[in-house]
This record gives C-alpha cells, structure tokens and sequence, in this order.
C-alpha cells in the first residue's frame, strides 16, 4: 500500500509542476503532511492485539468498524479500506483550514487545483503557513477564519486513518463523523464544494442517527444525548443562517456610491446584533463552552460562510429524501450517484 502512495504523491507533483509552479511547494507541504501520518500509522488489527493500549481506545476502534460496515451494508456507501490503520497524533491538532470572504459580500473565496477543481478551504499540516495564507487574505482585504480540522477524506486517492482524536468523541458524534467522510470518498462533485459538504453533513445526520436507534435503541443514552445535539445543532444552524441571509441583504443594498465608512458601520452593527442573539442562544440552551469566546472576538463573513457551504441545503435534501424516494436511503444514495458525475 505505502509503495501505491508514494506513487500517488509523484503523479500529483508532477501534475503541480506541469500545472502551475506556485502551486508546487504547496502541494510538497501537503504530500508530505499526508505521507508522515501514513508512514506513521498502525494497523488497527495490530492495535487491537496490543496489550498496552486500553480497552476504551480498542473498543472506539470496533465501534467504528460497526459504523463503516452499517454505512456500507444499510446507506450505501461505496465500500473502501479506510479506518483499518491508527494515527495517535499526540494530543496536537495535525490540519488547520482557512477560509476568506470578502468583507461586503456573502461569497466564499476560491481557490484552484489541478484534477480536484475548486475548493472554498485550504489546508494546511503546519499552523504557521496556514497564518501566513490568512494574513495574506488579510491583505487582500477579506474576512478570514483558520479552524482546526478532526478529519478530512483523501477521496480515494489514499486510506484514510483513524485519527488518535476522533476516538474522544461520543459514540453518536463518532457515527457522525465517520459517515460524514465515508461519503465524500462515495461522491463528490467538482467544483461544488457546497453541494458535496451539505450532502455528507444529510448523510452524517441521518446515518449516525440511524445506526444509533439499531445499536442501542431508541431509550438509550447514546441515542437520546445524540437527538439534543442534532436538533440543537438544526437550530442553531438555522439562526446563523438567517443571520447570513440579513447580512447578504445589507450588502446587496451597498453601491459604488456608498462610502467605505458607511459600509464598515453598517455591517458591524448587524454583526454586533448577531452575535448578540447566537451567544444568548447558545448560553439559553446551555451549549457555550470557552471555545466560542474566540470565535465570537472576530465574528466575520468567513464564519457565515462555513453554515451555508455545510448546512444551507439540509432541509432540501431532507425533502427529496421523503417526498421522492419515500425515506428509503440506499435507493436515495443509488439515484445520487447515477445523476451527479463523482470524481
């Protein structure tokens, strides 16, 4: 497998070279933050045998081999070889994302790649460079935002490991993350990264909702914490999204014969309301942590922009699935496959 992947690597440097230099160093960066953690993983079988790892970590790694084999056998998801090998990173992030907005505007920025087409992120396995990319943006004058990144799929392209920090999460969240990346490497349309991202948030919800009712039941504490977060999570979504939604209103009112001043008073007023309303949304329903001190200190277009690429499209792909396709989720996923071209 390692000599496929170093394979891999060299074509997708050569195609760099030959599409556009700028873009070789990134793509070195990169290959050579995804081959460190291959080169550095375990086989979950061998894992499993070793006698000093604890039983709660084994047990979150039979728990996901539950999770692709229900993706598999009842969604189906295209079956693959990921999540059979383990990457401890240590307790330290490995991947931070940035994305850009321009700062009266609700549209993310893009940026190209060769074969994979367009991306509203860039990743990066070293935090500085993934600074260096956002003050840049900076520059540039847009709206930024560089957030750590649990999982990622290389859709195909390689086999994706368990990541050390996925195995902290609840069974639920686990459900859902897994199904979430298991469906990218299934279907993913170029250039839509909005239509991919809302897609495999449908499937995530759903999936890791569904396996939880058939594993632990419905009056289970897994399947009943896992309903509090997904619905608070719907809320809370919809609430940014209407924020996004006034805010891409205020723009539009915006012309060549409006003054810079006015435009940067009038977008920090709305932004000063909706933070307002999330945090008070967020603390009413018991759901604010630290974490959200530092989000809401830059409250910018970029965090908007993050709810409409993963969750502006759920309710109608909730619709299509009930109305059309009468619940039934693998005929669901057959007819997605047979009608978008996945990369």
């Amino acid at each position: 497998m390692k000599r496929k992947i170093l394979y891999s690597f060299l074509l997708l440097l050569l195609i760099l070279s030959v599409w556009n230099y700028k873009l070789l160093s990134y793509g070195i960066s990169q290959g050579y933050g995804q081959l460190s953690i291959v080169w550095n993983t375990r086989p979950v079988e061998e894992v499993l045998k070793d006698e000093t790892i604890a039983d709660s970590i084994k047990q979150k790694m039979e728990l996901i081999e539950e999770i692709k084999k229900f993706a598999f056998d009842s969604l189906g998801i295209k079956r693959n070889e990921n999540y059979t090998s383990f990457y401890d990173q240590k307790g330290k992030p490995i991947l931070w994302v940035v994305t850009a907005c321009p700062p009266y505007e609700m549209k993310a920025h893009e940026w190209q790649f060769p074969i994979l087409g367009s991306f509203s992120y860039k990743g990066y396995f070293v935090y500085e460079k993934a600074l260096e990319e956002e003050k840049k943006l900076i520059a540039l004058g847009f709206d930024t935002d560089v957030g750590e990144v649990s999982a990622w799929s290389t859709l195909g392209w390689l086999e994706d490991p368990i990541l050390s920090s996925m195995l902290r999460r609840k069974p639920g969240s686990l459900a859902n993350l897994i199904i979430h990346e298991l469906t990218h490497g299934t279907l993913y349309v170029k250039n839509n990264v909005d239509f991919n991202e809302n897609l495999a948030s449908f499937v995530g919800d759903f999936g890791a909702r569904k396996f939880l009712r058939q594993k632990y039941g419905e009056d289970s504490k897994e399947f009943i914490e896992y309903e509090k977060g997904l619905r608070f999570n719907k809320e809370y979504s919809e609430r940014t999204l209407g924020w996004s939604k006034k805010l891409d209103s205020l723009y539009k009112t915006f012309d060549t014969k409006t003054a810079l001043d006015s435009k940067q008073k009038l977008k920090a007023v709305l932004i000063e309301q909706a933070k307002t309303d999330l945090i008070f949304y967020l603390k009413e329903n018991k759901f604010y942590t630290p974490g959200y001190d530092k989000i809401f200190k830059k409250l910018n277009n970029a965090y908007f922009i993050d709810y409409i690429t993963y969750r502006s499209q759920q309710n109608s792909f909730e619709e299509e699935f009930r109305t059309k396709f009468n619940s039934n989720f693998p005929s669901y996923m057959k007819y997605l496959k047979e009608h978008f071209p996945s990369m």
